[in-house]
């Protein structure tokens, strides 16, 4: 979720009862923090709590200096990514990379824990390949380590987000452990949760990818988790409010031009979830994507939501969205 999880896509999540929120993923080298694309990514104080960074790396000095600033900034809570299969990432024996090698997990995990007072959670997939899967074995690494909690990605860093995550792996980490356990992968609907949390006797679920373009969903879910009934889907007008005010959001958080680049993202992800509600010709689209300012891009989206002469009237009605 790199590039998407920024500050404005966290403040829209919360707002629909996201439990807790965490920055995009921070190269652990802080002499990199000072570009303009990192900077972004820093966790301010002004921002909601508890405050949540995740930071990567594969030096145990310097992750631990990283953990240090984070906590210097306001962090409330630092999570360390050893789940990222990201060739970019693994190339450097980073994020999922290191489960291949538990005594330097060991170290870093060690080395983080000592250097600050926070409480640090640890994200991890099953293994390195399908035939190595030791998140029992780095499971019980972290917890040694002094990790208050653990959240599991389904699939080994072979399988990237291809195929099925399976649970059994995380039921089986589960069983063996006494901190938190939080399962992720593939929660794409309420009865996925719901056969989730059953199965595994987890203590929470960490929803990603489902997430873009409907941050409406942990409301939906919240829902559905306590009730058992399904609410009733967010109207229309609610859903393009949303939209309109996200991307508002990010043209005031971003600089130059990065705030339309992002926003591209965004706008597509909205679009995608939308496509089975409204009807978006070519050319609007192409308006979108080539825009360059915030006003015009914003004005083109707007359009593409509510101005369409197929773009149902009834408010809470459910029609076919079709990208022609």
């Amino acid at each position: 979720m790199a590039g998407l999880t920024d500050r404005p896509y966290r403040d829209v999540c919360r707002s629909f009862g996201a439990g807790l929120t965490t920055s995009e993923m921070l190269a652990s080298d802080t002499s990199l923090w000072k570009s303009n694309k990192s900077s972004t990514r820093l966790i301010s104080k002004d921002e909601a709590e508890p405050r949540c960074a995740q930071i990567v790396g594969t030096d145990p000095y310097i992750m631990a200096e990283a953990a240090k600033r984070c906590a210097d900034q306001g962090v409330q809570i630092l999570d360390i990514n050893m789940g990222c299969p990201a060739k970019k990432v693994c190339n450097k024996a980073a994020g999922s990379a290191l489960m291949q090698y538990p005594e330097r997990v060991e170290d870093i995990l060690s080395s983080v824990v000592s250097a600050v007072e926070l409480p640090i959670t640890l994200k991890i997939r099953t293994g390195w390949s399908n035939k190595n899967k030791n998140a029992l074995e780095i499971a019980h690494i972290a917890e040694e380590s002094g990790i208050v909690a653990l959240s599991i990605h389904g699939r080994s860093r072979e399988e990237g987000f291809m195929g099925h995550a399976e649970y059994e792996t995380i039921r089986a980490v589960k069983q063996q452990s006494k901190i938190p356990i939080i399962a992720n992968g593939d929660i794409i609907t309420m009865q996925d949760a719901v056969f989730i949390l059953k199965y595994t006797q987890v203590d929470g679920l960490l929803l990603g990818r489902i997430t873009k373009g409907r941050p409406w969903i942990f409301e939906e879910m919240n829902h559905y988790l306590s009730t058992n009934e399904v609410k009733k889907p967010l109207s229309k007008n609610k859903q393009i409010k949303t939209a309109i005010e996200h991307i508002s959001t990010i043209h005031r958080h971003y600089k130059s031009a990065l705030r339309v680049k992002v926003a591209r993202k965004h706008i597509a992800c909205y679009l995608n979830t939308m496509s089975t509600q409204l009807t978006v010709r070519k050319d609007i689209l192409r308006d979108i994507f080539t825009a360059k300012t915030p006003f015009e891009q914003l004005e083109k989206f707007s359009q593409a939501l509510k101005g369409l002469p197929n773009f149902p009237k009834t408010r809470d009605s459910i029609t076919k969205v079709v990208i022609l």
